[in-house]
């Protein structure tokens, strides 16, 4: 195939379509130029702005007529805030409401994540999608979640205080439910930063011993040990504002090696078991929970799928032991789309620079080909558009620790 043909849909013979992703033309065929070099290349599609009444731009237009969904979502504090939508409307129209309520000026950093009750496959919003014909979402009651769809490498990257607030809200449920897993005395660090930036200094007249600890819960099978690591750690943190609390947490997540890794069960060509990641550096494989490789996007030539089939090709001189093309198998066709909707995502995201405004194109009827894109501004796009347009925030409310 030629680099002309790359980042077009196609279908095999049966008519179960597949989808290439060319990485070095982001997939549309159109110029454009990736962040870090060595993917020379194309230029991303963009049709996402920063939603209506943070920057001025218009609102996407709303549907008339037809049902209405009222979605629950479930903000990073756990609250839940009800949005009404047009069954048909498109899933940015719904975006952009929860955008406008929180005031939120860096939106592309966060997404809307559902879950599909019949697999448990967790899914983005797509924002280019209308609400009734996204995969797996139940129109009956539909709940959603309002969290972090890309994490930042570099936390001094988050232009706003309130931003850094509202990832460091992710980090703590991350460390709560077990996604970020580490070892304890990391652990320990992080909890006590969430408690500095919540409760404020350590005093020993009000917490004479660890069990001002023993209603919150920050760990999965927290116990006393834990509570003490924790409260000799916080003792370490007077003086500390609540935005340096946080962004010492936000500081030492991201050097762990889970930090923004959400695992997709995947077999290898010999049916082994593993997990696949994706995150700003490339795509990690696991097994269970230790790494054992890593393609990094300056090694990936092009990903794609097929049926349930993933395929990474790799760059002639990036492959080393591997073949020049590395294949996982995962459960179904839609489990396998929606890890390689997530990786043209987070490449399009982290490595490129510019984007267009470029409608998808429409498929042909009965096709199975995707015409799927990342559509939102590039990581480099949101810095350059926060410092030009920054207006200092008004103090926001910090939500108290949850108790468990």
């Amino acid at each position: 195939m030629s680099l002309a043909d790359m980042g077009t849909a196609s279908r095999s013979a049966g008519g179960e379509g597949g989808r290439h992703y060319d990485l070095a033309t982001g997939g549309a065929g159109s110029g454009g130029h990736p962040v870090g070099g060595g993917l020379p290349g194309g230029r991303m599609t963009h049709s996402l702005s920063t939603p209506s009444g943070v920057d001025g731009t218009p609102s996407t237009p709303r549907h008339r007529g037809g049902k209405k969904l009222t979605v629950r979502i479930q903000m990073l504090d756990d609250s839940i805030t009800m949005f009404q939508v047009q069954a048909k409307a498109l899933g940015r129209v719904l975006f952009e409401q929860v955008c406008r309520q929180l005031n939120l000026l860096e939106a592309d950093y966060f997404g809307l994540e559902y879950q599909e009750v019949s697999t448990h496959t967790k899914y983005w919003l797509d924002l280019e999608k209308p609400m009734n014909r996204q995969v797996g979402l139940s129109l009956i009651d539909p709940v959603l979640r309002f969290c972090i769809k890309f994490y930042t490498p570099d936390p001094a990257q988050l232009e706003e205080e309130y931003t850094r607030y509202l990832f460091c809200l992710q980090i703590k449920r991350d460390l709560a439910t077990g996604s970020l897993q580490c070892n304890d005395n990391t652990a320990a660090l992080m909890a006590s930063y969430i408690v500095q930036a919540s409760c404020g200094d350590f005093v020993p007249e009000d917490y004479p011993d660890h069990t001002y600890l023993s209603s919150y819960r920050f760990v999965p099978n927290q116990d006393a040990t834990m509570q003490r690591k924790i409260m000799e750690n916080h003792k370490k943190h007077v003086g500390q504002s609540p935005a340096e609390a946080d962004l010492n947490l936000l500081e030492t997540a991201r050097r762990c090696e889970l930090y923004g890794m959400k695992m997709h069960p995947a077999k290898d060509v010999e049916g082994v078991p593993l997990n696949l990641a994706v995150a700003h550096m490339g795509i990690t494989v696991f097994q269970n929970i230790t790494r054992i490789n890593t393609f990094s996007w300056a090694k990936i030539r092009k990903i794609s799928f097929k049926r349930k089939r993933f395929l990474v090709k790799l760059h002639p001189e990036g492959y080393g032991y591997y073949k020049d093309t590395v294949e996982f198998f995962f459960e179904g066709r839609n489990e396998c789309k929606n890890f390689w909707k997530k990786c043209v995502e987070n490449h399009g995201f982290f490595r490129c620079t510019a984007v267009q405004n470029t409608p998808r194109r429409k498929t042909r009827v009965l096709s199975r080909g995707s015409s799927f894109r990342y559509s939102g501004k590039t990581q480099k796009q949101i810095i350059e558009f926060v410092r030009e347009n920054y207006v200092k925030r008004q103090n926001f409310q910090r939500y108290k620790t949850n108790s468990s």
